[in-house]
């Protein structure tokens, strides 16, 4: 019976072993399959009727989406984006339309014209600027079984540093992968549905500026609608269902810029706590310093000025960086011409 039992094991053993060398041996064909098609393809792209240069941008692994040959990236799904450029068009427009010109007021609607396009303009550059990605390791140049023997976590300096199994890296500090973008971003904060994008270490202050025009723009809207409603309604002659039904328009823009001005109060009082005390959305929520404490916390008016007054550090990755064969979603082998 025992030596059933060893010839048993001996045989489980044997076919474990077969087993990974068989899925190692099709990991390198896979591999070097990738490396023949990419070094091949990797040579040239055909923009338009030209044949131009492989950039970075054209074989990133992440789940962003170019523009302007690599020079805005915003992210993978843009609905949201679009979603809210149309919002803070529309409302402006029904303002200028039903309410601004009621009031005969010049300065009303050149002050609303301006609040609006700063807000647009803050919508449209933090939603296609580089939030903060970190580059890449090859999985491919790096042996299966040392990325199996890292360890996950590893800690310098009393701060905890993990290894992106993704990316193939370790993150540098109050650094996360975004699931959604498929990338890992400094000083991640969250990925904002309403812009479509994360917002990270290179796009942060911009995200609070955006909130807190935005919130000046509704509220000067909400406030000057409420004017308007209060010199019409008793003028009507019809009451407060008469003017529903005569004034549609500038009734759903009051309730409409009253809900968008308390969502975005909300959202400043929240952001501007957090700047004061120097956390992210993400550290905050998950309570990363709860037993330790914050060991980025300097005291609020240095926290205010690291956060918004330090100069914006350089993008990580160069996305229009010619790419030569070899590279694979890092950086050691772009050569930049």
């Amino acid at each position: 019976m025992s030596s059933g039992k060893k010839v048993d094991k001996n045989s489980e053993v044997s076919f474990q072993a077969k087993s990974k060398k068989l899925f190692s041996s099709l990991w390198e064909k896979i591999i070097g399959f990738k490396r023949v098609v990419q070094e091949k393809s990797f040579r040239f792209c055909r923009g338009g009727d030209e044949l131009e240069q492989a950039r970075v941008y054209h074989f990133w692994p992440g789940n962003n989406v170019f523009f302007c040959k690599g020079r805005l990236i915003c992210g993978p799904d843009p609905k949201g984006l679009i979603l809210t450029a149309i919002a803070i068009s529309l409302s402006s427009w029904t303002f200028a339309v039903h309410v601004a010109s009621g009031i005969m007021n010049p300065a009303i609607i050149v002050t609303s014209s301006i609040l609006t396009t700063i807000v647009l303009v803050n919508l449209v550059y933090v939603s296609t600027i580089d939030p903060g990605i970190i580059p890449r390791n090859d999985l491919g140049t790096i042996d299966a079984g040392k990325r199996r023997r890292r360890s996950r976590v590893v800690v310098i300096n009393g701060i905890e540093v993990k290894f992106c199994n993704i990316c193939n890296i370790y993150r540098p500090p109050r650094t996360c992968h975004c699931a959604t973008c498929n990338n890992c971003i400094q000083q991640f904060d969250h990925h904002c549905t309403w812009i479509g994008h994360c917002v990270g270490l290179r796009n942060y202050r911009l995200h609070v500026t955006f909130l807190l025009t935005g919130l000046l723009l509704f509220a000067f809207i909400f406030i000057s609608s409420c004017k308007s409603v209060h010199h019409k309604l008793p003028g009507d002659g019809n009451g407060v269902i008469g003017f529903l039904r005569n004034d549609p328009e500038t009734v759903a823009l009051t309730l409409f810029s009253f809900v968008a001005m308390c969502f975005l109060a909300g959202f400043s009082c929240y952001h501007v706590y957090l700047i004061a005390i120097n956390q992210t959305s993400y550290e905050h929520f998950h309570q990363k310093y709860v037993n330790s404490g914050n060991p980025y916390d300097k005291g609020i008016l240095n926290n205010i000025k690291e956060v918004l007054l330090a100069p914006q550090p350089p993008s990580s990755v160069n996305f229009r960086a010619d790419v030569e064969p070899g590279w694979f979603g890092g950086l050691s082998d772009i050569s930049i011409k």
